[in-house]
């Protein structure tokens, strides 16, 4: 009996031993795919650092009259530029509102100046995050005055914030609901 009770020893020492090796391997295999995952996601961080608003615009899906606008007043480069710039992007659905024809004539080359003027009143210098508006007037690159107003809805002039913080590496964007535009 000392010889099957030295064999059940050996076998339970060798069952601990292997089981020690696989969990071992088991637990080297974690650590890797968690390395591998925060590899992953700081990568996706950099990329999405490096994309620019346009970028960031395009690839959302639901900025395509904005940036086919974008391109027709030649404000893409721009809006890749340097920055930092804060964007109260319209949605498609937004641009679809507007009255009949109006963004027809707007993205004809003879009323570019009318278009330019139009979307860089939907842009602010500097990248102002949605805890850092407050109510009042703000002064947009166009050169008028928008006005945000704080409360139950995020507006800007009529338009509510529908989405805020859309960060790019050079700004941000805050989507709205309606196309806004300057007095004449």
């Amino acid at each position: 009996m000392s010889k099957f009770s030295s064999s059940i020893k050996l076998l339970v020492g060798s069952l601990t031993m292997v089981s020690a090796i696989s969990g071992a391997a088991v637990v080297a295999e974690m650590n890797s795919s968690v390395e591998e995952q925060a590899v992953e996601q700081s990568q996706t961080v950099a990329t999405k650092s490096q994309q620019t608003i346009v970028d960031v615009a395009t690839s959302a899906g639901s900025f395509d009259t904005l940036v086919a606008a974008l391109e027709a007043a030649d404000l893409v480069d721009v809006l890749k530029g340097e920055g930092p710039f804060t964007v109260f992007a319209p949605t498609d659905e937004a641009f679809a509102a507007l009255p009949e024809g109006t963004l027809e004539y707007l993205l004809q080359p003879e009323n570019k100046e009318e278009l330019v003027s139009i979307l860089t009143y939907h842009v602010v210098s500097g990248s102002v995050m949605s805890t850092d508006l407050e109510s009042g007037a703000v002064t947009t690159v166009e050169g008028s005055d928008v006005e945000i107003q704080l409360g139950e809805e995020v507006k800007v002039n009529d338009a509510q914030v529908v989405t805020a913080d859309i960060e790019a590496g050079n700004g941000v964007i805050h989507v709205i609901d309606k196309v806004i535009i300057p007095a004449k």
